[in-house]
């Protein structure tokens, strides 16, 4: 293990406590960690150091949220993530630190610009559509106000509310969320790619999942199951890079009890947290982290 000084541990440490939470509470935080850890060690050396501490806490938010995950985003997505690894593998070989890091961050804030704008114009979509409906529906009242009688004498008043109660009542099988194919290559290679070279797939993908609207524990336990496979996938990638070796193991094994202290503190705070003020904080982070790459 490298000799460090005190302030080096400290930004390690807090380092490793945001990696717990960002598991189990607040997904975009995970890029603050790659920024603290980076700044304390060299860019490729502090990737695989953090990537054993990010498996670790992938296994506690796996504990937490296992049983929420939607599958069907992380089949979809699974082979542009692919691709996007090798890719990544393939450039974090011969690419500078700074380069790289410059240029995810530029690609993550267009990200979250695009996603944004497309959030914001599905909102104004759904409040002029609640008010056709609404005008719709007041429309038919009055209609049915003025009919009610005629129904009543002839006996055909029965079957149309039950024909439409009946009609409402079949429901169509829910669509996969997460946007269609063109999304998910999008959204997965980049994650791939940026996964590899910086471990900082986090505000892609939680644009992604965000886009697609998941409640909080779904978002989490999606995010949960594919960072777990991906993470794990890239460590054969990074041992034969060689930023996994002994010495990154051995710092990694004083810095986990921190990841679960803030993996448990992660769980205190994903079941008090609202809807709306998560998805805000995970905006506000993710815009963080990639200002951060690109400085």
């Amino acid at each position: 293990m490298p000799e460090l000084d005190t302030v080096v541990w400290i930004v390690l440490g807090l380092g490793a406590l945001v990696v717990g939470l960002s598991k189990t509470a607040v997904p975009g935080a995970g890029t603050i960690a790659v920024a603290l850890f980076a700044s304390v060690l060299p860019a490729k050396a502090s990737t695989g150091a953090l990537l054993v501490l990010l498996i670790v806490g992938d296994m506690m938010a796996l504990l937490a949220y296992r049983r929420h995950a939607d599958w069907r985003v992380i089949v979809k997505m699974a082979p542009a993530v692919v691709l996007g690894l090798v890719a990544g593998w393939g450039f974090l070989a011969v690419a500078s630190d700074a380069w790289v890091r410059r240029g995810i961050g530029a690609l993550l804030l267009m990200v979250i610009a695009v996603t944004l704008c497309r959030r914001w114009r599905g909102s104004v979509a759904a409040t002029r559509q609640a008010s056709s409906d609404a005008t719709s529906a007041a429309g038919a009242a009055q209609g049915a106000g003025g009919s009610a009688t005629g129904g009543s004498e002839t006996g055909g008043g029965a079957t149309g509310p039950a024909s439409a109660a009946s009609g409402q009542g079949a429901s169509a099988p829910t669509p996969a969320p997460g946007g269609g194919g063109i999304a998910a290559w999008t959204y997965g290679s980049l994650g791939g790619f940026t996964t590899m070279v910086a471990n900082a797939a986090g505000p892609v993908m939680s644009m992604y999942f965000l886009a697609a609207k998941f409640p909080v524990k779904a978002f989490l336990g999606t995010s949960a199951w594919f960072f777990a496979a991906v993470n794990i996938a890239k460590l054969p990638f990074s041992i034969g890079l060689g930023i996994i070796n002994p010495s990154s193991l051995l710092l990694d094994l004083v810095l986990v009890p921190l990841v679960l202290v803030g993996g448990l503190g992660g769980r205190l705070i994903a079941q008090r947290i609202s809807q709306k003020t998560f998805e805000w904080v995970v905006v506000v982070l993710t815009v963080v982290g990639a200002a951060y790459l690109l400085v």
